[in-house]
């Protein structure tokens, strides 16, 4: 019965502790969650996995090029908060061949380096349909059967074959949408938010074992935190996409393949899909130095935004003194 009592205690302390509007600074449990200290930068991709491929660019190199671009912003706007790329070249992290040994490294990594927030940089895509294009001629022969019997032989013949290749068809869509990890996913962001996670970061073991229950709460209201948390800077992503001129397609929930790196990140964590690059407009875009300074400038000022909030501070202060104002 007392470490029934000790238990429910327990519980109810970490659920008010957690629950709290005002940031508890010097704790270590709330710590990573409450105060912005280093921020992960994941270019999407990396060769040789280029990711979706537009007309005349992929999407490999727009996620990095925007990443390298918010993160100098950040380094310039807050410079009390550390950045740390998952990548920074055209190559996918650490020297790696394999796309998902790849999301592996990025996942440790931000656990390692005890990241606070988790920004993924990617370019969308949808299937258009195809359509084929000839590109020339050329003859080749063949040939039938005549006669029977003994007569029967064979008859040579040219006709003229297409030489061609399918292209994607353009797309029309355009528009920014800011993806999150499912709910129904929590089950395995919670392995990768226990106290231990450095023993175990990075890697997709269903079979973990807590210490205590009291571990399997903290670790259970932990990632409540960062859902929510995670949701929040979600729609400040969009929200400041929305003020540049981007269509809005919302925050959503995702679980399918390819956004294993959210639930493996013990930390609030986003996947920003900034463009489709099967659309020529929105390729030229994501390619031009305009558009890649004001995607990146979005996403800094819900940085700024989810900072103030997590700080219990107005927007517009903390907006003032990172200008020196």
């Amino acid at each position: 019965m007392r470490n029934k009592l000790i238990i429910s205690f327990s519980a109810l302390f970490f659920i008010l502790l957690f629950t709290s509007s005002t940031p508890i600074h010097s704790s270590k449990i709330y710590a990573q969650s409450s105060i912005l200290k280093t921020i992960v930068i994941d270019p999407g991709h990396g060769l040789p996995d280029p990711g979706a491929q537009g007309a005349y660019s992929n999407e490999s190199d727009i996620a990095l090029a925007i990443a390298l671009q918010l993160g100098k912003k950040i380094q310039e706007a807050l410079p009390m908060c550390k950045v740390v790329y998952t990548r920074t070249d055209r190559n996918l992290p650490n020297g790696l061949t394999d796309k998902n040994a790849a999301n592996r490294y990025r996942a440790k990594l931000a656990n390692d380096v005890h990241g606070d927030l988790y920004i993924s940089i990617h370019a969308n895509d949808y299937e258009t349909g195809r359509k084929k294009v000839i590109d020339g001629y050329h003859t080749e022969k063949y040939y039938s059967w005549s006669g029977k019997g003994s007569k029967r032989k064979k008859v040579w013949h040219t006709r003229k074959v297409a030489d061609y290749h399918y292209e994607k068809l353009p797309g029309t869509i355009n528009g920014t949408e800011t993806y999150i990890w499912a709910m129904n996913k929590n089950d395995d962001k919670v392995k990768f938010a226990n106290d231990s996670k450095s023993e175990f970061a990075g890697n997709d073991d269903s079979s973990y074992q807590y210490d205590s229950p009291e571990a399997k709460i903290l670790a259970n209201l932990r990632v409540q935190k960062y859902f929510d948390n995670s949701k929040s800077i979600a729609e400040f992503v969009q929200e400041e996409m929305g003020k540049i001129g981007r269509v809005n397609l919302g925050v959503k929930q995702r679980d399918w393949e390819g956004i294993w790196v959210l639930q493996a990140t013990a930390m609030p964590s986003i996947l920003v899909e900034t463009g489709f690059i099967c659309t020529p407009s929105e390729e030229a875009y994501l390619n031009s130095v305009a558009g890649q300074n004001e995607m990146a400038n979005s996403i800094l000022n819900a940085i700024i935004r989810y900072k103030a909030k997590l700080e219990n501070i107005n927007n517009s202060t903390l907006i003032n003194t990172i200008n020196g104002k």
